[in-house]
């Protein structure tokens, strides 16, 4: 299994919030998405022992390809997933960025394929396509994209490119994995010809195994093979009651009009996957345990990802065999607040999945890390074996400080 982390770019804090606007009514993020805030969030994921990180994108987020190159110059290992539109740039452009950003950071970009659920949005970028017709696009975009990488030059005529002696001067090594969402039929048989991982929102196990097995399917049409990821949140404590009552808590935050004002904007969608997530509580606050540890409360107020694991450690962690059994090998995970949790879900829950690798060349324990100090401060902040619950923040220098700074080793 592969675990990745997010990055919350339009803001943080101890509530839920939207992942692609800086407002949704509710009052401002408690710690703005600064480029020194998201550098402890995307160092603490690196430490924690997550591959990447992924970025949301959208008209109210900060564009994912400045960020990630910017995080990439204050972290060592951490990959970037990098969200991007299809539609609003060339392909060949695209590719030529691929390979400058793979240059900057030392290889470390996957690219997340985005191709847009909410018509109103699309519209405001230009983009008139109706559903179907964008997925034919993207799908179009995906394949001059990869001859593009190629290093051999091309020519292209189709519905939507036409390129004459394209392609970069010389192969993209590495070349970048593409992550695709989408739960249409278009969708799907997108995923299944150029995707190298289809990403799913958390929904039951039943219904991620129906997806898999018709993805299985019409890979096996296409002569190629899939891998599955999900994208899903976690909260998780030392018991289930903790970790309900936290659960309790995120809901108890969300004012009734701010729920009615996000479910009336998702009305408007046109993207299958943000119908699924609807109608797994239907704005219903009363029955948000849809399987046994998987809660809709999220999806009352965020869009895209809105189901969260919630349980003890064994409970969150045994969910997650329960979705690797039917094929799903890698995780987008997230909760809030993105950096205590980074910590909290790699340093309790990652454990009991997989063997804890042994610091290379005698570093730093896996389970003991320096928070650099990114506001000017000269201070850090050691997050141990101890609860995450013992940070605390600053946000007048936007840093973490551990009340007591020892050294305190496994």
């Amino acid at each position: 299994m592969r675990f990745h982390w997010f990055l919350p770019t339009t803001g943080d804090g101890h509530d839920v919030r939207s992942a692609i606007m800086t407002t949704d009514g509710f009052r401002p993020a408690a710690r703005p998405a600064t480029v020194a805030y998201l550098t402890q969030v995307a160092r603490a994921a690196e430490h924690a022992g997550f591959e990447a990180a992924l970025t949301p994108v959208g008209a109210g987020c900060p564009d994912p390809w400045i960020v990630c190159a910017a995080l990439t110059q204050h972290t060592e290992r951490l990959k970037t997933l990098v969200a991007f539109r299809t539609g609003y740039a060339l392909p060949t452009l695209l590719a030529q960025q691929a390979q400058s950003f793979q240059d900057v950071s030392g290889g470390r970009l996957l690219l997340n394929v985005v191709t847009g659920g909410d018509p109103v949005e699309q519209r405001a970028y230009g983009d008139f396509l109706g559903h179907d017709a964008r997925y034919a696009r993207t799908g179009e975009f995906l394949d001059v994209l990869r001859r593009a990488w190629a290093g051999t030059p091309f020519d292209h005529h189709g519905e939507h490119y036409r390129v004459e002696g394209g392609g970069l001067a010389e192969p993209l090594d590495p070349a970048p994995d593409v992550y695709f969402g989408g739960a249409s039929p278009a969708a799907e048989r997108v995923a299944a010809r150029h995707a190298d991982v289809a990403l799913m929102w958390g929904e039951p196990p039943s219904a991620i195994g129906e997806r898999i097995a018709r993805l299985r399917d019409l890979t096996a049409s296409a002569g190629r093979e899939l891998r599955y990821g999900l994208r899903v949140h976690v909260i998780a404590r030392d018991t289930g009651a903790e970790a309900w009552a936290e659960a309790e808590r995120l809901l108890a935050g969300m004012d009734p009009a701010r729920v009615a004002e996000a479910q009336r904007r998702f009305a408007r969608y046109d993207s299958v996957g943000q119908r699924r997530m609807v109608d797994l509580h239907r704005g219903d606050t009363r029955e948000l345990e849809i399987h046994p540890g998987l809660w809709a409360g999220v999806g009352l107020v965020r869009e895209g990802a809105g189901t969260a694991l919630v349980g003890s450690y064994d409970e969150v962690a045994a969910l997650l065999r329960e979705y690797a059994a039917l094929g799903v090998g890698e995780f987008v995970l997230s909760g809030w607040p993105h950096l205590e949790e980074a910590y909290r879900v790699g340093e309790y829950v990652l454990p009991r999945l997989r063997a804890a690798e042994p610091a290379a060349g005698g570093g730093r324990p896996r389970h003991e890390t320096l928070l650099t100090d990114t506001g000017g401060t000269g201070r850090g902040a050691y997050c141990s074996r101890g609860r995450p619950g013992g940070l605390t923040w600053d946000s007048a220098t936007a840093s973490v400080d551990r009340p007591q700074r020892a050294r305190t080793l496994p």
